[in-house]
Parts: C-alpha cells; structure tokens; sequence
C-alpha cells in the first residue's frame, strides 16, 4: 500500500512539474474586475496583456466567450519570443442587469502543441432607471 501511494505522490509530482515546464505566457492579470457598471452604458471593455517567454513563437488560435454578451478581440499574428500581445474583451451590459462572472478560452499554439489559458471578467449591473409614466386624463369630457 506505501508502495502504491509513493508511486501515486511520485506521478503527481511528475505532472505538476512538466506543467511548470509548459508555461508559455506571463499574464499580469488573469481576471478583470469591472466593479459597477450602469446597463444604459451599453458595451465596456478591457485589455489583457500577456508576455510570450517561450522560446517559440506563438499564435493565438482561437478565443472563445462563454456567452454571447461577451465579445473578444485579438491580433492574428505571430507573437515572438519576449513579446506582448493583447486581448480585447468587451461586455455587452445592455438588457442585463445584476452580478456577471464569464470567462474567456484562450487557445494558444507554438506550431507543435495547443495550449489553453481561461481569462475571466466580472462585475455588476445596475438596472436603467425607469421613468415614471405620466398619469393619462381619464375622465370623460362634457359635451356643451
């Protein structure tokens, strides 16, 4: 059984170590908070900005929204070793009031191998302000 769990212990080492070794991008930010935002001001964005420190060249394959009210943005060519690029993400608050967690997938590919990074904005929606209907004339008018 001590065999059996050092050999399991041994394993999990192995992997959390060759996942070190994968990493490709430096991400300052792996989460954006926009705090409150009023849903009349419709669409709001943020640029995340990650750093390339591979020794490979990389391209971004694919960046998937978890919803159709989150919309992403991003260059479509090669990024060197050392350099940045940037991610634009935009929120569509319009018709959604309340609290917002998405995430973005970001498919990254150094020619041999993909790579998969989750990107998240958050925050919450204030509703429009209703404006109060005029009350209408209902009586009846007299007839002279």
């Amino acid at each position: 059984m001590k065999k059996l769990l050092l050999f399991a212990v041994a394993i999990f080492m192995a992997f959390s170590v060759s996942a070190q070794e994968k990493e490709i991008i430096e991400i300052a930010e792996k989460t954006h908070d926009f705090g409150t935002i009023k849903e009349e001001d419709g669409r709001v964005s943020h640029v995340f900005t990650f750093k390339n420190i591979s020794e490979s060249v990389l391209t971004i394959k694919n960046v998937r929204a978890s919803c159709g009210c989150t919309t992403p943005a991003w260059s479509k060519e090669p990024i060197a070793p050392g350099a940045e690029a940037q991610i634009t993400v935009t929120y569509n608050a319009s018709g959604r009031p309340g609290a917002f967690h998405k995430s973005v997938t970001v498919t990254l590919s150094n020619g041999t191998e993909d790579f998969t990074r989750v990107l998240f904005i958050k925050g919450k929606v204030t509703p429009k302000q209703v404006a109060p209907v005029a009350e209408e004339n209902t009586s009846v008018p007299t007839v002279k």
